[in-house]
């Protein structure tokens, strides 16, 4: 018998007040600051000499322009975004990939880096064998070379070993601006698992792997452990909590007193998130 879930109301773990505005998650209505020394951008509005948000996403501050980015909005990248997707067709001498843009992605034959081979040019062999290397459904790992300037389209590359194919894992999908920028996004975690934070809100959670170095067969442990991690991320990612690697060791931590199919109830992905938020908090002070 199927089980059916009753839908229900979620509420914000973040704070929407404080001077610390970089990365704060608002909804319409919210004070972002009181400080009028801020000049107002797109997603905010002056109200009773407050800046308040007219939108539901992140706050964002460059220099005194401050301004909000809806979570429901369209990843847009940036050059330098680490971004994980799914490829979704093979054309001549490119690949089409979806990163969760609004036109796929696009991944040229001589933007990827094969293994022995990192500088020469890529042959005609090369190309007849472009299935070999990626084909519909393969999940991947790059990084954002260049944005259109017209239709915004995403060019991507694999110019180092650390990008490519991933093995066998789960993909889950949160709003793009729940990932906090980074330097780092691979995170090796002493869970035996390995998390994969895309700046296009895609998430990959899989078994610690090398690219020359074939992956050990999954066990009992590994698969609960990684089903653990995927329901701890969504469980953050459902109450409006930034995504990067403490927060989510934090809320695993915490998540060890449940079952892993405990981890889908609402209540308790309220609780998990709430202590994981409050937890970082008082680390940060």
């Amino acid at each position: 018998m199927d089980i059916v879930r009753a839908p229900y109301k979620r509420t914000r773990v973040i704070a929407s007040q404080g001077e610390d505005l970089e990365q704060h998650i608002v909804t319409p209505g919210d004070v972002i600051t009181q400080n009028l020394d801020f000049m107002k951008s797109h997603g905010t509005a002056l109200s009773h000499d407050h800046i308040c948000a007219t939108v539901a996403g992140a706050v964002y501050k460059v220099d005194k322009l401050v301004s909000v980015k809806g979570v429901n909005n369209r990843y847009r990248g940036e050059i330098g975004d680490v971004v994980v997707g799914r490829i979704t067709e093979v054309q001549q001498k490119k690949w089409k990939v979806d990163a969760g843009s609004r036109l796929d992605s696009q991944l040229q034959l001589t933007s990827v880096y094969l293994p022995g081979n990192i500088s020469r040019r890529k042959t005609l062999n090369d190309e007849l064998m472009m299935r070999e290397y990626f084909t519909e459904g393969d999940l991947v790992v790059a990084e954002v070379a260049d944005v259109g300037n017209v239709d915004g389209m995403l060019k991507l590359h694999m110019r180092s070993n650390k990008y490519g194919k991933l093995p066998e894992g789960v993909l889950i999908k949160v709003p793009s601006v729940l990932i906090k920028r980074s330097k780092l996004h691979f995170h090796r975690l002493p869970c035996n698992a390995t998390v994969i934070l895309g700046n296009n809100g895609f998430v990959w959670v899989g078994p610690h792997f090398s690219p020359d170095q074939p992956i050990e067969p999954f066990t009992l442990n590994s698969r609960e452990t990684i089903a653990r991690l995927c329901n701890v991320i969504k469980a953050l990612a459902a109450y409006g909590v930034q995504l990067f690697d403490t927060i989510i060791l934090t809320a695993y931590d915490i998540s060890m007193k449940y079952k892993v199919k405990e981890l889908l109830n609402a209540e308790v992905m309220e609780h998990v998130a709430q202590e994981s938020y409050e937890h970082s908090l008082h680390q940060n002070l």
